[in-house]
Order: structure tokens, then sequence, then C-alpha cells
């Protein structure tokens, strides 16, 4: 990739250490987070699609489905974009606002998931323990609520830390270990006691995992409680489909996080820092949509119904001719 003093950099830029940085791998590893990237765009858009166009879909799960995978592309994009471009392009380096507006674009944008899929627990223990009171407790009203209330946890977390963390002095080394411009990474260049800070940080964090992740485990044990009780068997096997599905996104995004922010300092490797990153920043938006769609039969029959749409579309179009 050539020599860091090839770059044309000013005394703002930070230069990214990348993951490209091996000559032997690093064709291999752009091509498969480019087949990453655009596999998420794909299935997170089929997902919007078929959750506004077919009837069947239009409830409260798959409503908060569809900003789920609304906030995933958003997200992917924030991070995965600028990576294959600087790979292409030979250079690895982004400006002091970019690195700030990278920084608040993902830290809005993975708190709004945090708590959007802690509140999605709610409505899968309202679906199951309260089923004749669910379109009432999961109305439209309801639904807007949770929502609005997820970007603005999210907004509220990027407009807090942004401008502070971006607020220190940073020293003449500019190199971020790191692809993107995530808070631990960045504060490491920093010339000034960050402790403080870190500090208040590592509660704010803290409390944005914890708080959701409560939620899930207190609905799960709620409906783990109601399913066992259960006497259809069919209706058992639904449940348990629907809501592992759930758990399955929560474990992985949940855990990768809580490595990421949870864990001391001391634990931490910049190696496997990249490696969890990548896990919840890359790879759990493109697992979000295929989880939710493949381990879903309503999901199944409403892109069948839409192939068959298709299909019926282009016969009527060729006997027109």
């Amino acid at each position: 990739m050539g020599s860091m003093e090839g770059y044309n950099t000013s005394s703002t830029d930070f230069i990214f250490m990348g993951l490209f940085n091996r000559q032997d791998t690093s064709g291999l590893l752009f091509a498969i987070i480019s087949l990453i990237f655009f596999t998420a765009l794909m299935a997170n858009g089929v997902m919007i699609f078929l959750i506004r166009t077919d009837v069947c879909l239009h409830t409260p799960m798959y409503f908060l489905l569809s900003h789920l995978s609304l906030i995933d592309m958003m997200y992917i994009s924030t991070i995965v974009p600028k990576m294959l471009v600087d790979y292409l392009l030979g250079q690895r380096t982004i400006s002091f606002m970019g690195c700030t507006a990278q920084h608040f674009l993902y830290l809005t944008l993975v708190g709004a998931e945090f708590f959007l899929l802690g509140l999605m627990a709610y409505d899968r223990y309202v679906a199951i323990c309260n089923p004749l009171r669910y379109p009432v407790l999961m109305s439209r009203c309801v639904c807007w609520m949770i929502i609005v209330g997820s970007w603005f946890g999210g907004s509220l977390d990027g407009f807090l830390l942004t401008p502070i963390t971006m607020s220190f002095p940073f020293c003449n080394s500019r190199e971020i270990n790191h692809f993107f411009c995530e808070a631990p990474a960045v504060l490491k260049l920093a010339c000034a006691d960050t402790a403080v800070y870190e500090t208040v940080m590592y509660v704010c964090c803290v409390l944005m995992l914890l708080i959701p992740f409560s939620l899930v485990i207190a609905s799960y044990a709620q409906i783990l409680t109601t399913v066992h009780r259960m006497s259809s068997v069919e209706g058992r096997k639904k449940a348990f489909a629907t809501c592992s599905s759930h758990i399955t996104v929560v474990t992985l995004f949940y855990g990768a996080a809580m490595y990421t922010y949870m864990l001391p300092h001391s634990y931490h490797r910049p190696e496997q820092d990249k490696v969890f990153s990548v896990f919840y920043t890359i790879l759990t938006p493109m697992l979000n949509p295929l989880i939710y769609s493949l381990r879903n039969k309503d999901v199944t029959g409403a892109m069948k119904r839409a192939l068959a749409r298709c299909k019926g579309v282009q016969r009527v179009s060729g006997d027109a001719f």
C-alpha cells in the first residue's frame, strides 16, 4: 500500500492502520468485505420492501423489523464504503471533520440499534404472554414511540460523546490502529488525561447495553415460562421459532459490543478489537435480515408471493406483445 510518508496528509488528518495492511491477504479481505456489504444492503432492502408491500407483514413486529433493517443499512454504510474506496485509491487517511462525522453517525446508529433490539423483546413478550391485549399494548402509537425513543437514545449518545471525544488535543502521531473512528481507538491518540472521560463513557455505554439487555432477559424469562405452559405443540414451535431469531441477533450484537465496551482495557489487544468490531459493525447488519428471513415462515411466504407477482407481471407483459 506504500509508505506512510507517501500520503498527502494535513496536520489534522488521521491515518487508519486498517484491515488491509497485509499484502498477502488484503485482496481476499477486500473481496469478502465487499460481498458482505452488498449482501447486507440487498438483504435489508428486500426486507424493507417485503414488509412495506406485503399485507401479511403489516404487523408491529415487522414494522419494528423494517426500521432495524433501515438502521443496519445506514450503520454499515458509515464505515465500509470509506474502507473500500480507500483501498482502491491506495490511501488510508480521513480528515478531522470526516472522523467526527463518522464517529457521530456510528454512535447514533449503534445506540439506536441497542435500544430498538431491547424494545423488540417487549413486543415478543406482549405477543406471547398477553396476546389478547396485543393490539392495544402494541398499537401504532406505541410502535412509533419505540422507534422515536430508540432514535432519541442513539442521538443523545452521539451528541453527548462526539464533541467531547473530538475536543481532546491529539499528538503528532495520528495513526488510528483501527479501520474506523471508534472512540477507544481515537482516545489513544489524545495528549491529555482522558481517564475521567473514559470512565464516564464506560458508564454511559454500560447503561446503553445493560438496560436494553436486562429488558431482553426479563422479557424472555417471562416468555419461556409462558411457552413452557402452552398445551399446543404447534404454538410452542411458532413461539420458539420467532423468539429464537431475536435471541440470536441480540446475542451476536450485544456480545461483541460488550467485549468492546465493558471488558477492562488490560484485556484488549488491537487485533482482537478489530475482529470484534468487524463482527458487530460489518457482519451483524448482514446477518440480521438473513436470520429473520431464513428462520421465519411469514417472510419466506411474502418472498414467494412477491416472486409470483413478478412472474405474473412478466407473463402479462409478454402476452401483451
